[in-house]
């Protein structure tokens, strides 16, 4: 193993949850380095207009709100680099991080992750082109709801996930349709007694869509029945909602920490603690309730006040 440098504190990802540590470590005098990843800014990239983040009264482009958090953490003194973590080596004495699959690896006291959670999308050519566009195609109602009040929407999916975004857009938008590819819901029987109670909610079972209709901004969805094969289109669609999951960017710290069944990284309880001592867990990589900016943030603030308690233990 070829150690390159040792340090204080390392943070993993580049969300709100790793520069609100980065902002937090610095302060205490920590000196964090922080790596941004593969995907530097976190999901936050991929949305518009954020109008739900305190601080921003008239909202904040996604990227225009991660710039502002990155220009925080290094005013503080955050040693923010360009870089992927490939392994990891962890133990309660020792915490080793590989770079970028070479032979580097950098020895630190601390470790906090905050390499979040990658939504899952259907695949489609259009769906991609749209999202890409910021043009009505989103993983998070809660996030993006408000810009289609009083519209259609389409929620996909048919788990706890997808009757909650489409309960909470029933509320603020004229229609929501479900479309749900089996014949029932797999959500739990009160989720689904919930959903099936709202007037304005459309339930399609058996129903896939095969393309988001739209060049610039959402206009439709063309769907398929699989239990008739008949195609239909919904008309003046404003919004469409991908709601089949998440995945928590958590594969290279299965050998070492304990995770739930998804993968999403288990913490002790009011706390940002892992299994192993002095290795912190922060936003989406181990929430799997709220998966919001705001939440984020708080998580890595008490990550990086666990890891400045622990380097004070230690001492």
């Amino acid at each position: 193993m070829n150690i390159i440098e040792k340090t204080h504190c390392l943070i993993i990802g580049s969300g709100p949850a790793g520069y609100t540590a980065g902002i937090y470590a610095s302060r205490a005098g920590m000196k964090p380095i922080l790596y941004q990843g593969l995907e530097a800014g976190g999901q936050l990239m991929l949305t518009g207009e954020v109008e739900n983040f305190p601080g921003y009264p008239a909202g904040v482009h996604g990227a225009s709100m991660m710039q502002d958090l990155k220009t925080q953490a290094e005013r503080f003194g955050t040693e923010i680099r360009i870089g992927h973590i490939t392994a990891t080596q962890l133990s309660d004495d020792k915490k080793y991080i590989q770079i970028d699959n070479e032979d580097k690896w950098i020895e630190t006291d601390t470790l906090i992750i905050a390499t979040g959670a990658s939504a899952k999308w259907l695949g489609l050519p259009s769906e991609k082109l749209l999202r890409d566009a910021g043009g009505g195609v989103s993983s998070c109602a809660v996030c993006d709801g408000f810009f289609h009040r009083k519209k259609r929407v389409v929620v996909v999916g048919g788990g706890d996930t997808a009757c909650e975004d489409a309960s909470y857009l029933a509320n603020i938008c004229e229609k929501v349709y479900l479309l749900v590819r089996k014949e029932e819901m797999r959500a739990s029987k009160i989720m689904q007694n919930r959903i099936k109670n709202k007037a304005n909610v459309e339930i399609l079972f058996n129903t896939s869509p095969e393309e988001v209709l739209g060049t610039e901004v959402v206009e439709g969805v063309r769907v398929i029945n699989h239990a008739t094969n008949e195609t239909q289109i919904l008309e003046n669609i404003s919004g469409f909602f991908v709601a089949i999951g998440h995945t928590p960017n958590s594969g290279i710290f299965k050998p070492f920490l304990t995770m739930d069944e998804q993968g999403y990284i288990i913490t002790e309880k009011g706390t940002a603690n892992t299994n192993v001592k002095g290795v912190f867990a922060c936003g989406d990589v181990q929430d799997k309730n709220y998966r919001q900016a705001i939440t984020a943030a708080a998580s890595g603030c008490m990550a990086a006040l666990d890891a400045e308690r622990y380097l004070a233990s230690k001492e």
